[in-house]
Protein backbone atom coordinates (compact mmCIF):
# COMPACT_ATOMS: atom_id res chain seq x y z
CA UNK A 1 0.00 0.00 0.00
CA UNK A 2 1.68 3.56 -1.24
CA UNK A 3 0.65 6.67 1.24
CA UNK A 4 1.79 10.45 1.37
CA UNK A 5 4.56 11.51 3.22
CA UNK A 6 4.24 12.73 6.69
CA UNK A 7 4.35 15.20 7.78
CA UNK A 8 2.93 17.29 4.77
CA UNK A 9 3.79 21.52 5.14
CA UNK A 10 0.42 23.14 5.40
CA UNK A 11 -0.18 26.62 4.32
CA UNK A 12 -0.46 29.35 6.79
CA UNK A 13 -4.17 30.28 8.09
CA UNK A 14 -4.58 33.89 7.20
CA UNK A 15 -6.91 35.49 10.12
CA UNK A 16 -10.44 35.99 8.49
CA UNK A 17 -12.07 39.38 9.80
CA UNK A 18 -14.97 38.32 11.96
CA UNK A 19 -17.62 40.81 12.99
CA UNK A 20 -16.41 41.49 16.79
CA UNK A 21 -19.60 39.97 19.10
CA UNK A 22 -21.69 43.01 20.45
CA UNK A 23 -22.01 41.16 23.98
CA UNK A 24 -18.74 39.08 24.91
CA UNK A 25 -21.44 37.43 28.25
CA UNK A 26 -23.79 36.17 25.17
CA UNK A 27 -20.57 34.69 22.92
CA UNK A 28 -19.56 32.98 26.30
CA UNK A 29 -22.48 31.24 26.57
CA UNK A 30 -22.88 30.20 23.04
CA UNK A 31 -19.51 29.30 22.38
CA UNK A 32 -16.13 28.01 23.87
CA UNK A 33 -12.30 29.72 23.07
CA UNK A 34 -9.38 27.77 21.86
CA UNK A 35 -6.45 29.17 21.44
CA UNK A 36 -3.41 28.11 19.29
CA UNK A 37 -1.56 28.80 16.10
CA UNK A 38 -4.36 28.41 13.00
CA UNK A 39 -3.36 26.88 9.79
CA UNK A 40 -5.47 25.59 6.38
CA UNK A 41 -6.56 22.10 6.45
CA UNK A 42 -3.80 20.15 4.21
CA UNK A 43 -7.01 19.29 1.95
CA UNK A 44 -10.41 20.68 2.43
CA UNK A 45 -10.79 24.44 2.38
CA UNK A 46 -14.09 24.56 5.05
CA UNK A 47 -11.78 23.31 7.47
CA UNK A 48 -8.97 25.08 10.12
CA UNK A 49 -5.96 22.85 12.24
CA UNK A 50 -5.20 25.22 15.05
CA UNK A 51 -1.99 23.97 16.86
CA UNK A 52 -2.26 24.82 20.87
CA UNK A 53 1.29 24.48 21.32
CA UNK A 54 3.32 24.55 18.00
CA UNK A 55 7.00 24.02 19.98
CA UNK A 56 5.46 21.79 22.41
CA UNK A 57 6.61 18.22 22.94
CA UNK A 58 2.91 17.33 22.86
CA UNK A 59 2.43 17.64 18.97
CA UNK A 60 -1.91 17.70 19.01
CA UNK A 61 -4.23 19.69 17.12
CA UNK A 62 -7.84 20.57 16.96
CA UNK A 63 -9.83 20.47 13.54
CA UNK A 64 -13.02 22.72 13.27
CA UNK A 65 -15.36 23.50 10.22
CA UNK A 66 -14.68 27.02 9.33
CA UNK A 67 -18.44 27.59 9.60
CA UNK A 68 -18.83 27.11 13.18
CA UNK A 69 -16.05 29.74 14.19
CA UNK A 70 -17.96 32.97 14.75
CA UNK A 71 -14.64 35.28 16.06
CA UNK A 72 -11.01 34.98 15.88
CA UNK A 73 -9.01 37.42 18.40
CA UNK A 74 -5.26 37.68 16.94
CA UNK A 75 -2.95 37.12 19.99
CA UNK A 76 0.68 37.67 20.32
CA UNK A 77 3.15 35.89 18.11
CA UNK A 78 4.86 33.18 20.08
CA UNK A 79 9.10 32.42 19.50
CA UNK A 80 11.04 29.95 19.57
CA UNK A 81 14.92 29.08 20.42
CA UNK A 82 15.99 29.77 16.85
CA UNK A 83 13.89 32.74 16.20
CA UNK A 84 11.07 31.68 14.28
CA UNK A 85 7.62 33.01 15.11
CA UNK A 86 4.49 31.68 15.12
CA UNK A 87 1.01 33.70 15.06
CA UNK A 88 -1.59 32.88 17.34
CA UNK A 89 -5.01 33.61 17.83
CA UNK A 90 -8.19 32.36 19.95
CA UNK A 91 -10.75 30.66 17.72
CA UNK A 92 -14.57 31.11 19.40
CA UNK A 93 -16.38 27.91 17.94
CA UNK A 94 -19.95 27.43 18.76
CA UNK A 95 -20.68 24.68 21.43
CA UNK A 96 -22.42 21.31 20.20
CA UNK A 97 -20.33 22.02 16.80
CA UNK A 98 -18.15 19.35 16.02
CA UNK A 99 -14.45 19.20 16.50
CA UNK A 100 -12.21 16.85 16.25
CA UNK A 101 -8.82 16.49 19.10
CA UNK A 102 -5.76 14.20 16.69
CA UNK A 103 -3.23 13.32 18.94
CA UNK A 104 -0.52 11.50 18.06
CA UNK A 105 0.78 7.83 20.15
CA UNK A 106 3.47 4.99 19.53
CA UNK A 107 1.79 1.78 19.06
CA UNK A 108 2.29 -0.39 22.11
CA UNK A 109 0.67 -3.12 23.81
CA UNK A 110 -1.68 -2.08 26.66
CA UNK A 111 -1.59 -4.29 28.96
CA UNK A 112 -5.40 -5.49 30.50
CA UNK A 113 -7.45 -3.07 32.55
CA UNK A 114 -4.36 -0.36 32.68
CA UNK A 115 -5.23 1.49 29.11
CA UNK A 116 -7.70 4.01 28.63
CA UNK A 117 -9.97 2.35 25.51
CA UNK A 118 -13.08 -0.33 26.07
CA UNK A 119 -12.21 -4.16 26.48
Amino acid sequence: MEGKEVPQRVERFEIEAYKKPGDLKELRKTHMPFTGAPYKHPYDPKKVVLVPDPYGSLPFYYEFRSRDISFAEELPSIVNLDGETVKMARLWVKKMSLGLLCSPFVVEEVAQGKGTFPR
